[in-house]
């Protein structure tokens, strides 16, 4: 294990590896994402990922994207009649849950000896990707994601879940960056979300009082383009809306110990999908 590595990790919580990435593997998963897109029929489905409504609009969509590739539209996409305000190619929020699984550039992407040699270091021993996302941040209307912790809505016992958040694009504050609370991972739980299966139904529950941090205590991840953001899941992370003219495309990656358990409300559920475990 690189104890230099783990020890940081261990003290705040997050790690930042500018340009660790080659701009032909971030065009890799770009192309693949736009295709997705291309393909997507837009009137078949018009599921909106919002963090407003404290995620009260969680559906079997969005349930089944555990095992699929799902596209969500950004809230401001839709007028109120619920009709594209913008093209396709710029309405999409995001795409998940299972591009690691079901589109070969992603696996590769996923599968490449940087990620298990940076999990090796952080000490784990047999680590599954349980999901894998890609974020478009889009110009002018990509959301505000609030201030969260992974381990709310991916629930491992003991906690185990660590997050790669890929810059596809540079982020900085004008698109809505990446903020963390350094030191914040040793922080309780704030919300636990809870998905019930046979309704199709997920509540947020509070298990706690702690604060989420305020302006001072949060730190701007702005980084170029190439670079991995690793974070505990217990790490408080946000971040705000993209106003500007750029966009911010981003790829992410949840992992768990294999050993770990994986709750029943959990809402990502992997029933049909064989375990993709690194090594």
């Amino acid at each position: 294990m690189n104890t230099s590595l783990a020890q940081r990790f261990e003290a705040d919580g997050y790690l930042v590896l500018e340009n660790a990435i080659p701009a032909a593997q971030l065009q890799a998963i770009r192309g693949a994402a736009q295709a997705i897109v291309a393909d997507f029929d837009i009137d078949r489905h018009r599921s909106v990922f919002s963090t407003r409504d404290r995620d009260r609009g969680r559906d079997r969509y969005f349930a089944d994207s555990a095992e699929a590739i799902h596209c969500f539209l950004e809230e401001d996409a839709l007028d109120t009649s619920g009709q594209l305000k913008c093209e396709k190619s710029l309405a999409i929020n995001k795409i998940g849950h299972a591009l690691h699984d079901l589109d070969p550039a992603f696996e590769a992407f996923c599968r490449q000896p940087l990620f298990a040699d940076l999990l090796r270091q952080l000490g784990y021993q047999r680590p599954r990707l349980w999901q894998s996302m890609y974020i478009f941040k889009q110009p002018r209307i990509g959301g505000e994601v609030r201030w969260h912790q992974d381990a709310s809505y991916l629930i491992s016992e003991p906690a185990s879940v660590t997050g790669f958040w890929v810059a596809v694009e540079d982020a900085h504050l004008g698109n809505g960056c990446l903020w963390v609370q350094p030191g914040g991972h040793h922080s309780p739980l704030r919300d636990r979300f809870e998905f019930d299966h046979q309704a199709m139904q997920g509540e947020l529950l509070s298990v706690g009082n702690t604060p989420w941090p305020g302006d001072k205590e949060g730190l701007a991840l702005q980084v170029p383009a190439g670079s991995v953001v690793i974070f505990s899941d217990h790490m408080p992370h946000y971040s705000s809306a993209n106003h500007s003219d750029a966009s911010r495309h981003a790829f992410t990656m949840h992992f768990a110990e294999a050993s770990a358990h994986w709750p029943e409300v959990n809402w990502l559920q992997r029933r049909q999908l064989p375990p993709f475990d690194l090594y």
